[in-house]
């Protein structure tokens, strides 16, 4: 079997059994499972990524291109993926720009690189996800902390310094930026994995380990999908997908003497599934909120588990396919038809909740009128 698809199929399974053991983990007890995640299993993830970097600044355009993929993304998300929600659902759209911009290869997109365009590719990805991790870990929980902060009746009463100071303190709290001041004075001394203690590595490594399970575990037995929400998340995908095939069309055009392998690596890095770490940002706010006063929450926590998990299995099937016809999509206007197709098939929904709106409305408005030409008819019905 190839390798990419048993990758899937293995990542796939071990959701499965997360929808498994839904009946046998009640919802509050997700919250030991979370705080692993958060507090042990991704600490470790980022410490050993960030001392595996070997910084040169030549290759410093590929963290550049992906984070002004993140803040392009991150409007877009704002201005186009978000309209499909209604006006006063807030927290749905809070969380689907904290969502949508970002992107978690190493999951969905890394191990399919590998197999097909081999570890030089795979390094250069790597490296274009530090810039990805400046967004998710850092912007994204600023930008959650602001929103936090607008909304909580506790901050109104404190003054803007204070309000600064408690986000300082809140950013040197967790975990995740505790590790990645850490990893970089680390760097900036010239050590790397191999210059810790041998235990230390062999620690760091086993709680890395755990990640990967622990992470797909928790969607599966957290995912709570309703009928209606499935359409809307899978129309929201395929449009952030679209976007995405547009913005790697329009690079290739600018820069055509892209080797093939590198165009194929612009294009299927962007289409990685959502990250966890936003989820993991809305988590520590939720939790801020249950101490809090105010009634409403700032971010839709059961929608946002929705998203990721209909995000990953949506991104590898998505990439699996691009590697597939890999000629096929090595040519920009194809990115672009197949760009324009998935914005197309992203507003079908929303075509159709229109239309249905327009043909329920229709008799009412028929009755109405016919009530208004004949008041004596609306006067018998009355008595």
């Amino acid at each position: 079997m190839n390798f990419a698809l048993q990758n899937t199929l293995e990542l796939v399974l071990v959701i499965g059994l997360g929808l498994l053991l839904q009946k046998k983990i009640a919802k509050q007890d997700l919250k030991g499972i979370k705080t692993i995640i958060l507090c042990v299993a991704l600490p470790a993830v980022i410490f050993v990524a960030l001392l595996k970097i070997k910084l040169e600044s030549s290759l410093l355009i590929f963290p550049l291109l992906a984070l002004a993929f993140n803040l392009v993304m991150f409007f877009s998300t704002k201005y186009l993926l978000s309209g499909s929600l209604p006006k006063e659902d807030g927290a749905k759209k809070r969380s689907l720009m904290m969502l949508l911009p970002s992107l978690a290869p190493g999951l969905s997109c890394f191990p399919f690189i590998v197999v097909y365009l081999g570890d030089d590719s795979l390094a250069l990805a790597a490296l274009a996800d530090v810039g990805n991790k400046i967004f998710v870990l850092i912007m994204l929980y600023m930008l959650a902390m602001h929103w936090y902060h607008l909304r909580s009746l506790k901050a109104i009463k404190t003054s803007s310094k204070s309000k600064l100071r408690d986000l300082g303190l809140a950013l040197l709290n967790e975990p995740i930026n505790m590790v990645i001041i850490v990893g970089l004075v680390l760097l900036g001394f010239g050590l790397n994995l191999e210059s810790l203690p041998v235990f230390l590595q062999h620690t760091i490594g086993e709680l890395k380990m755990i990640m990967t399970p622990l992470i797909l575990l928790f969607i599966g037995m957290a995912v709570r999908i309703k009928g209606g929400e499935f359409g809307i998340i899978l129309s929201l995908l395929a449009r952030r997908a679209g976007i995405t095939f547009v913005l790697s069309a329009i690079f290739v055009f600018l820069f055509p003497a892209l080797s093939p392998a590198l165009i194929l690596l612009l294009v299927v890095f962007p289409q990685s599934a959502c990250s966890f770490w936003p989820f993991a940002h809305m988590s520590a706010i939720s939790t801020l909120e249950e101490t809090d006063e105010q009634t409403k929450p700032t971010f839709d926590i059961d929608f946002a588990v929705n998203v990721l998990a209909c995000s990953m299995p949506f991104s590898t099937v998505l990439i699996i396919g691009i590697f597939s016809f890999d000629q096929f999509f090595i040519d920009p206007m194809v990115l672009l038809a197949f760009g324009g197709a998935f914005v197309g098939f992203s507003f079908v929904p929303d075509a159709i909740k229109a239309w249905k709106g327009r043909t329920q409305s229709e008799p009412a408005g028929q009755y109405s009128t016919y009530a208004s030409l004949n008041p004596q008819s609306q006067s018998s019905e009355d008595k």
